[in-house]
């Protein structure tokens, strides 16, 4: 297969698609030649609509989904919706997250509840949705596997971070669950498996990069020497959603340009 193609004809939910890395991994996929669904809160439905117009416009597929995954009913009619559009599901990026900072003693309940129920809740909502579409569709010659799963988790599964527990908290839970769907539901060959960005360019983390000195000490920190952007985890997630990585599943790849090295103890050994 032409590897610019490596999901042709294949049907792809990415949430939190309207911005960022998630945005960058539904044009990835639409450029393979997949249907994307655009999953976006409904406060960003004109930036969904734009994307996806422009896919449309480039020769892609794409539908925008309004939802908010940490909402059963919502995901449960966002699947729905696309598969109406495009007749079933072959693949989930499970992207959507959120951050609500605070130092431990003045983390609120509220900020807790709300981190955890998007970032985790929300990724088990949309994956528990599905691995019931997956099963229930069977084989598809489209691909090896009868459904794919990348969860988006965070470098942060593993490096502690003062200041930002609850966002901490819900990225290992996600490594955890992946791994344990994973071993659950490789016997009805579905593959799930997770990517871990480290610094990355979006706007979600634009006071980290943008003035040179924040840079530069975010740097500090990357032992490849810049910062990671979209595409860096859109083409990771494109490999582990194509047959090109179908023998794996239950992994996490890292895309942090080293940052899990702990780079800070570089010169201490």
């Amino acid at each position: 297969m032409d590897p610019a193609r490596l999901l042709e004809g294949q049907r792809a939910i990415v949430t939190g698609a309207s911005s960022g890395i998630g945005e960058a991994i539904a044009r990835a996929f639409a450029g393979a030649g997949a249907a994307v669904g655009i999953n976006h809160l409904e406060r960003a439905c004109g930036r969904a609509a734009a994307i996806a117009a422009e896919i449309r416009a480039s020769g892609g597929e794409a539908l925008p989904l309004a939802a908010d995954v940490s909402r059963e009913a919502e995901v449960a009619a966002m699947f729905d919706a696309f598969a109406a559009r495009y007749g079933g599901v072959d693949i989930l990026v499970a992207n959507a997250g959120i951050q609500k900072d605070a130092p431990f003693a003045q983390l609120t309940l509220e900020q807790w509840n709300e981190v955890l129920a998007v970032n985790l809740t929300g990724q088990f909502l949309c994956a528990r949705e599905a691995v019931r579409r997956f099963m229930a569709q069977g084989p598809t010659p489209r691909s090896a596997a009868i459904g794919k799963i990348v969860c988006i988790s965070s470098v942060h599964e593993l490096i502690p971070w003062a200041g930002h527990a609850n966002y901490a908290a819900s990225k290992g839970g996600v490594s955890l669950m992946m791994r344990s769907l994973a071993q659950e539901v490789a016997p009805r060959r579905i593959r799930v498996n997770a990517i871990a960005p480290g610094a990355i360019r979006t706007g979600i983390n634009r006071s980290a990069w943008q003035a040179p000195e924040a840079l530069a000490k975010l740097l500090e920190l990357i032992p490849y020497g810049r910062i990671g952007e979209g595409a860096d985890v859109a083409r990771a997630a494109l490999w582990l959603a194509s047959d090109e990585s179908d023998y794996v599943t239950g992994t996490t790849l890292f895309v942090d340009g080293g940052m899990s090295l702990y780079p800070a103890f570089a010169g201490n050994g």
